[in-house]
């Protein structure tokens, strides 16, 4: 593991380059996280010089002041509740996880290593995280950049089996949790951390999704779910702590969403949407245009597809994360992927979620679109009932069941030949498929065709009909006394 210790302030975040804009949609262009060849490595930076570690491989910084380094230990004999050693937190400096940093000290006599996962959510997000994380107390802040291996390992393959959760829900939260809880067991390991800790409520889908990570890949590791401790009992309350411990908090008691977003989608409950019969305001949306206001003229795009993958955009091979962050783009200046959403979480209740998602709903499309030229009837129909499965394991936070894995493999079997290209015209919100190709289509023009041909003699279907209809022939049969 390597580590890193710097005198005077340090800023920890994963680079991606900054576009000046003044639209509320061009500002998202910088929220996406555009790819560039640093994909996976964490970066220090300490006065404008950048030190990079390996891919994939976790950094300790030591947060300081001004009179020299400060290391936080645990403290001696535990805290109210227990003693844990050192926690790493899902961090990401929003309201739930700043207040969590104080209260795992106090009631644990611990060190916390607060973690951020970039999986696309952008460089206005991760400003600024290394101050806040000091401020609440923390130890150390560990920042990896997750964005290629999310829509690589986790949202492709969900795309290739078709996974989408009650006829809506493209499963962006649903997708981004087991690499993010990944990623903690890792850093745990790294840092010789005995627990892992999240600011999910338990009311929520989250917290299953993150500790049935942590179960799975290391069932050693202490959990601790403040939500379910503390005396807390809401968002106004936390607000309160936070401003008794001078916590540094983005939101106010006059408006609170709660959002969560990534490269896949932006998603938005609370506040007015709480309330299924409420539209919501206009102003609420981040990632895409009313498509009331989008272009007059639609807009083609062409997406390549290898074996159920999307690997290219009008004729340009692309990262994943390239690729989905390009259709971002694209989807949002169309107002592309809006949807309105009253579901039933994993923990029996309902809630209302209004998610969007340009980008996937254009690759959601494109591949689902392809099928039909490469799969035939039977294929498709078991493939579309497991993939109801699919999602359903997704969304519960079974991503390392061996389930789903073993559902994985037989998706990627049978889509072996889901490879081609699709053509979709985009037009104030709407997604129009408007031409498909493949070298592996069962597709063939000249049986298809309503002239005469000599694969298909029409003569024949006279007695597959008789066939076919003889259940239904002989139940009639019955009735009459035939």
């Amino acid at each position: 593991m390597a580590q890193l210790k710097a005198i005077s302030p340090i800023n920890l975040y994963s680079y991606a380059p900054r576009r000046s804009s003044s639209t509320k949609l061009s500002s998202f262009q910088e929220f996406s996280g555009k790819s560039s060849s640093l994909h996976g490595h964490a970066i220090v930076s300490n006065n404008g010089c950048f030190t990079i570690t390996p891919k994939n491989q976790g950094i300790q910084a030591v947060l300081s002041s001004n009179t020299g380094t400060e290391v936080c230990k645990a403290t001696k004999g535990g805290g109210l509740r227990g003693k844990l050693n050192k926690v790493v937190l899902a961090y990401s400096g929003g309201l739930d996880t700043s207040v969590i940093v104080p209260w795992l000290r106090e009631n644990y006599g611990c060190e916390v290593v607060c973690f951020t996962a970039d999986v696309g959510q952008g460089i206005k997000e991760l400003d600024g995280l290394e101050e806040k994380a000091k401020a609440s107390g923390a130890c150390q802040l560990v920042v990896k950049d997750l964005k290629e291996e999310f829509v690589r390992d986790y949202i492709f393959p969900c795309l290739r089996a078709g996974a989408i959760y009650e006829r809506k829900y493209l499963l962006g939260t649903s997708m981004a949790r087991p690499v993010i809880a990944k990623a903690m067991v890792d850093v745990a390991r790294e840092v010789g951390a005995d627990a892992v800790s999240h600011g999910c409520t338990g009311k929520g889908n989250d917290q299953v999704r993150f500790e049935l990570t942590f179960f799975a890949l290391n069932p050693e590791l202490n959990v601790v779910a403040p939500w379910r401790e503390w005396d807390i009992t809401g968002r106004e309350d936390a607000i309160e702590y936070a401003k008794k411990h001078n916590v540094p908090v983005p939101v106010t008691k006059k408006s609170i969403y709660s959002r969560d977003r990534n490269l896949w989608h932006l998603s938005h409950e609370g506040d007015i949407l709480e309330d299924p019969a409420n539209e919501p305001k206009k102003d609420m949306y981040m990632m895409s245009v009313d498509p009331e206001d989008a272009p007059d003229q639609p807009e083609y795009v062409e997406i390549g597809i290898d074996s159920g993958i999307p690997v290219s955009l009008n004729g340009k091979t692309l990262s994943p994360a390239s690729l989905l962050a390009e259709l971002n783009e694209i989807g949002g200046r169309h107002g592309i992927g809006r949807i309105d959403l009253v579901e039933n979480r994993l923990v029996g209740m309902k809630s209302r979620g209004v998610y969007e998602t340009p980008g996937g709903t254009i690759l959601f499309n494109a591949v689902r679109e392809l099928e039909t030229l490469t799969l035939d009837r039977e294929t498709i129909q078991v493939k579309d009932s497991l993939a109801l499965k699919y999602a359903e394991l997704v969304y519960a936070g079974r991503w390392f069941d061996p389930l789903r894995e073993s559902m994985d493999a037989f998706m990627e079997k049978i889509t072996e030949t889901t490879t081609g290209s699709v053509t979709l015209k985009l037009y104030k919100g709407s997604v129009s498929v408007t031409g498909r190709t493949s070298p592996y289509s069962l597709y063939r023009e000249d049986i298809s065709s309503f002239e005469s041909g000599d694969i298909y003699n029409q003569a024949d279907a006279a007695g597959f009909i008789r066939l076919y209809g003889l259940p239904m022939r002989v139940r009639a049969m019955l009735k009459k006394g035939i």
